[in-house]
């Protein structure tokens, strides 16, 4: 997505794109201000039974921003990225990682089942990616 199209999240999608209309009802009945979080996303994909592919896309197609990257990434106001270089990364977190990537990046997808397999905060993955100069991508959702 280019800067001149930011804020038209549909863009990105074919016009005649059919979408699940209670999945549809649900993301427009919890987003604020034409806005959403990630966190939110995830809850409502898991009560409706839907991919968080899915539920990303509906969202872009109602032109809503996704907030609150559980990832640290983006979505946080000015400063946009909140995550930082974590001081240390453990062996096991290293490996996990590099035995992940896809294209020299970690799929948002890998990122959250190391985090689960592990039982560390999604976040400090992202940590540990920030600190081995790992980009983070495509976000499961479609963010970017």
């Amino acid at each position: 997505m280019t800067h001149e199209d930011r804020g038209k999240y549909f863009k990105k999608h074919a016009q005649n794109i059919e979408i699940n209309e209670d999945l549809k009802n649900e993301i427009i009945e919890q987003a604020k201000n034409k806005s959403i979080s990630c966190k939110k996303a995830e809850e409502i994909a898991g009560e409706l039974g839907c991919s968080l592919e899915e539920t990303g896309r509906t969202i872009d197609v109602l032109n809503i921003k996704i907030t609150k990257c559980q990832m640290g990434l983006f979505g946080y106001g000015e400063t946009s990225k909140i995550v930082q270089p974590a001081k240390e990364v453990t062996a096991e977190e290293k490996e996990k990682i590099t035995t992940a990537l896809k294209d020299g990046s970690l799929p948002c997808e890998a990122a959250w089942k190391i985090a689960s397999e592990l039982n560390i905060p999604r976040m400090k993955v992202c940590a540990d990616c920030e600190a081995m100069q790992i980009k983070i991508k495509p976000c499961q959702l479609g963010a970017f």
